[in-house]
């Protein structure tokens, strides 16, 4: 299609949310504009809301049981699947990051490499996490005593807000590879790379509910995430500071674990260890007679 002078238009684009393995649109049918960080339009995102944030938590608890029991080593192979498709459209998420953070090309493509490679090193912890966070306890008596570490339930992600996508994955790939599953907030003014990794997973071999997507107001969503009964874990990490203790309140209602971030945004790229993944994680122990 074209305008009058015989350029083409381009394609407006409204993008929906990620709940289930499903694209749906916003309950509320709201949405609001995704602009570059020049003022220029890129796109329409959905501004989820309260029940939005409900059906991406009933998708995440229906997604935890069968995902917690998949082998470790095929949650692996699965976040190596994720990290092979984003390297497949790494031009598209490179143009997305720039557009998103107003970099520089070459920054914009060392953050996408970086988020690709950070995918590969949760991989790799898919069957090793349990012996690094796990152990084999003496005790006096015949007896085997072992704690292992298990996944603690859905996790609600608050998303950086200025790190567009070496951050997200930062934050949702240790919740993930343990076996939980995750409501994530993606940045409000920056979702666009957010909302093409919910298409990755879409089509990688991610099971469905594993990972949802809101996009909107993370200071109206997070609130309903925090005092959720269903939800089991929360990052504050995109939540703005005057919201914490709120949010933390709110979560006190059933026990909920939460992360209070240590990292600043320009420490996403540090190797990120195994304080995420042992966050979510429940330890349990086991004692068994020797010999039985």
């Amino acid at each position: 299609m074209s305008d009058p002078s015989g350029e083409r238009l381009a394609v407006r684009k409204t993008y929906k949310l990620f709940i289930g393995g499903a694209f749906p649109r916003s309950e509320s049918g709201r949405s609001y504009v995704v602009t570059d960080t020049h003022g220029n339009f890129l796109a329409n995102a959905a501004l989820a809301s309260r029940k939005d944030a409900r059906d991406a938590v009933v998708a995440a608890r229906a997604a935890v049981k069968p995902w917690s029991k998949a082998p470790a080593y095929n949650r692996g192979q699965i976040l190596y699947r994720v990290a092979e498709m984003l390297e497949g459209r790494r031009a598209q998420f490179v143009t997305e990051v720039l557009d998103a953070e107003g970099v520089s090309s070459s920054e914009a493509a060392r953050l996408v490499d970086a988020a690709i490679d950070r995918w590969v090193w949760y991989a790799g912890w898919a069957d090793k996490y349990a012996q690094a966070l796990g152990s084999s306890n003496p005790v006096a008596g015949p007896y085997f005593d072992f704690s292992t570490p298990e996944p603690t339930g859905v996790v609600a992600v608050l998303a950086p807000q200025s790190s567009s996508l070496l951050g997200l994955v930062s934050v949702v790939a240790p919740v993930i590879v343990s076996g939980n599953a995750a409501v994530v907030v993606a940045s409000e003014q920056q979702p666009l790379p957010a909302i093409t990794l919910s298409e990755v997973l879409a089509t990688s071999d991610l099971p469905a509910g594993v990972v949802n997507l809101l996009t909107g107001l993370t200071a109206e969503i997070a609130p309903w995430l925090a005092s959720h009964l269903d939800v089991n874990a929360i990052d504050l990490t995109g939540a703005p500071l005057e919201l914490w203790p709120e949010l933390e309140r709110a979560a006190s209602d059933n026990v909920k674990r939460v992360l209070r971030p240590t990292e600043t945004e320009a420490e996403w790229s540090a190797d990120p260890g195994l304080r995420r993944i042992s966050t979510f994680v429940e330890t349990k122990t086991v004692w068994h007679p020797i010999g039985v």
